[in-house]
């Protein structure tokens, strides 16, 4: 129960990874706020929570909208008392970010900036004066490994801002003893119709494996990972992205096949090892 006085907003938290940071916190104790647009998702997250036994509140929020923001943070305050914890889960990215082929440059750009790094700077710019007041408060900001490919296009390019707000935040909080960390994942399974279109196929085969592990991550291994950032055990960790995609980063996929090639010569060891 790392959480048992903290109160915590995540935005986005309605949905994959953001739901399963929600159900983490709360399970460890705190007091959950949950910020996005449908209230229908919301409100079964929140149903869900309180029937583990935990406390937790929808915020109908636009994360885009700066007044929306404000009102958030106020009303969070007014009811619970306080802020400890900020989860900047909200975004849009490939699929559903509802750009039109013939959208000109500046509405694509704006789409992804406001949604992925506009609502990450206003939520943590508005909930600094909050966090300072409380001992060991946090921010966890959720980035993407599109940030380090540019065939992600501008979703990359906002998600490369938030991993430099990040930084910015924390050198910015430090004094005032909040950590601001982020995370950036792989390909996480959050739907059946999620997987099937990250994977290209309707059965939800890949063409290439989408982690060393041959599988996708999960939303509750991105909460646990938050919920460590979170944490006083991540007391001396500020300012960074921690990269959670099993390993992907660390393979040149185009060249996956002269690698398994080659294997036996650029490995630690010439054979194959067995699985259990």
């Amino acid at each position: 129960m790392r959480f048992s006085d903290k109160v915590a907003i995540v935005t986005g938290g309605n949905f994959g990874i953001g739901r399963g940071i929600a159900l983490r916190l709360a399970a460890e104790g705190a007091t959950v706020a949950i910020a996005a647009r449908d209230e229908n998702r919301g409100h079964r997250v929140v149903e869900e929570i309180h029937d583990l036994g935990g406390e937790c509140e929808f915020f109908k929020t636009d994360v885009t909208d700066e007044a929306e923001i404000i009102a958030l943070i106020d009303n969070v305050v007014s009811q619970f008392g306080k802020l400890s914890l900020l989860v900047n889960n909200a975004g849009v990215g490939s699929q559903h970010c509802g750009i039109e082929a013939d959208d000109p440059p500046a509405k694509r750009w704006q789409i992804f900036r406001r949604a992925n790094l506009d609502s990450t700077y206003l939520a943590c710019a508005h909930a600094l004066p909050q966090l300072v007041k409380n001992p060991d408060s946090a921010i966890v900001n959720i980035s993407s490994t599109a940030s380090f490919h540019g065939n992600w296009g501008l979703y990359g390019v906002a998600k490369t801002g938030v991993d430099g707000l990040t930084r910015s935040f924390a050198a910015e909080a430090a004094p005032y003893g909040i950590r601001v960390n982020a995370i950036s994942p792989g390909w996480i399974e959050t739907s059946a119709q999620e997987t099937a279109a990250a994977a290209g196929s309707e059965d939800g085969d890949w063409d290439m494996p989408p982690s060393l592990l041959n599988r996708m991550g999960t939303p509750g291994e991105i909460a646990a990972t938050a919920a460590f950032l979170l944490s006083t055990e991540a007391s001396f960790i500020t300012g960074q992205t921690l990269v959670v995609d099993g390993g992907l980063m660390i393979l040149d996929y185009p060249s996956r096949p002269s690698l398994e090639s080659v294997g036996h010569r650029v490995y630690s060891h010439s054979g194959k090892y067995e699985a259990p």
